[in-house]
């Protein structure tokens, strides 16, 4: 058993695609490395070891989620260590590069890694002058490096060089040397990453195509054109991350509201977040509700597609899980949930509230109407079928003018599409169906072949 088995936990959350890291200190203390704010999972692993977090390491100013570490500071007097050079509105310990803390029997070294953001840092854990492992962020990463376009697409050639500079750093230490990034497979900050979400240096080394890049330039060809489009509330959680967010003093409270109250809160502007499976959605929904299931991905396509600066109602089915979805909107700060709808739509339709339908077909019954496929551009070239307009869910809203009445919406299996749909709706696009499952469900189907694009 190495260092890794007996004292580095990884919390994955699949639905943003990243890892933070609890380091069991060895004495009753722990490290936690870019923890979210839902720290759920980080707590019940800490309690499993009885540990109690005293330092917070961030790598960088997350843009796909709110920082854990001024909760961690608040509730476990944890020191929070992150770069000088970010500037951060709160108590924290600002370390440059080459700065070293004693973790007491470990030590922590930064390296200045630019290029995800101009702040970067990695941190070395050091056992005397054995590298242990690197914690490397939105650095060098599984199979890839992480994206440089955040800041601007005037400033993405300029970061990809450094992050060239970066990863030939990181690649400089020893091959045994551990990996532990953050940003892994289906986080919208990395490039296409393999499956694996920690490695070793060597590893990366024998099979990480950027690092096999020839030259700077090809490094930096390479990286840009890989960089697909990411979720529009990243453009300000880099800034709420540097002021800090609010310490939560409890749990999200979700009230369960009435109908009346429901239509109030809808008409001071207010929009219904409908986190039902889609079949359910479809059956039928609040009129101008948004689809978005209940589902590791939620906070993602809410962040994406709903304002932050509005009051949200949820409607869900019994036995869902109320908490994980204000859960999943508190860690990318939506905070103004209203509440749930008491009773669901049971209790609207016994209110005699209007409801809204949207055919839900199977693989084989599309038909001559126009094909909507809403994918994300790699999805879209990998396979699709023949004649479907493509338009990204992200991009949707702004289109949503141009879309024709009586489209088929698809998606890979029905989820995103649902949710484009009502997206459509809410626009007034009318006669709109979705289509449960995906492409290969209808090639498998219809016995037909998928277009590729080039």
């Amino acid at each position: 058993m190495g260092f890794a088995d007996d004292h580095l936990i990884p919390l994955v959350d699949e639905g943003l695609g990243n890892s933070a890291y609890l380091v069991d200190l060895g004495d009753g203390r722990a490290l936690a490395v870019d923890a979210s704010r839902d720290l759920r999972t980080l707590r019940s692993a800490a309690a499993r070891r009885g540990l109690t977090v005293a330092y917070a390491a961030d790598t960088h100013l997350h843009a796909d989620f709110l920082s854990g570490a001024v909760q961690l500071a608040a509730d476990d007097g944890a020191t929070v260590l992150a770069s000088a050079a970010g500037h951060r509105a709160f108590d924290h310990t600002g370390l440059a590069d080459g700065d070293e803390v004693d973790l007491g029997g470990l030590t922590l070294r930064a390296l200045a890694t630019p290029g995800h953001t101009d702040e970067h840092l990695s941190f070395l854990l050091l056992d005397g002058a054995r590298e242990l492992g690197v914690f490397s962020g939105g650095s060098l990463i599984v199979g890839s490096a992480a994206r440089t376009d955040l800041l601007g697409a005037d400033r993405t050639e300029e970061l990809a060089r450094a992050q060239y500079a970066s990863v030939k750093r990181l690649a400089e230490l020893p091959d045994a040397t551990l990996l532990w990034p953050t940003h892994g497979a289906g986080s919208f900050c990395s490039a296409p990453p393999g499956a694996e979400r920690t490695s070793t240096i060597g590893d990366q080394k024998r099979a990480n195509a950027l690092l096999a890049a020839q030259d700077e330039g090809a490094f930096v060809a390479q990286l840009v054109a890989s960089l697909g489009s990411y979720p529009a509330y990243f453009d300000r959680l880099g800034e709420a991350n540097r002021r800090g967010p609010a310490v939560l003093t409890g749990a999200p409270h979700l009230p369960g509201l009435s109908v009346d109250q429901v239509r109030r809160v809808l008409a001071d502007g207010g929009i219904v977040v409908d986190v039902r499976p889609a079949a359910a959605f479809a059956a039928g929904h609040i009129p101008g509700a948004v689809s978005n299931a209940l589902r590791p991905a939620f906070a993602t396509w809410l962040g994406w597609l709903i304002p932050d600066d509005v009051p949200l109602v949820l409607v869900a089915d019994d036995g869902q899980d109320l908490a994980d979805a204000v859960w999943q909107a508190a860690k990318i700060g939506y905070e103004r949930i209203a509440g749930h709808l008491a009773g669901g739509m049971d209790a609207w339709r016994a209110a005699g509230g209007s409801v809204a339908t949207v055919g839900f077909l199977g693989a084989g019954a599309i038909d001559d109407r126009p094909v909507l496929d809403i994918r994300q551009d790699a999805e879209f070239a990998a396979g699709h079928i023949p004649g479907a307009v493509h338009v990204e869910l992200g991009a949707l809203p702004p289109a949503a003018d141009a879309a024709p009445d009586g489209a088929i919406v698809m998606c890979g299996h029905g989820e995103r599409a649902m949710t484009a749909a009502s997206v459509l709706a809410r626009a007034g696009r009318t006669g709109l169906a979705v289509l449960e499952g995906g492409p290969d469900d209808w090639a498998r189907v219809t016995g037909r072949s998928l277009e590729e694009d080039a």
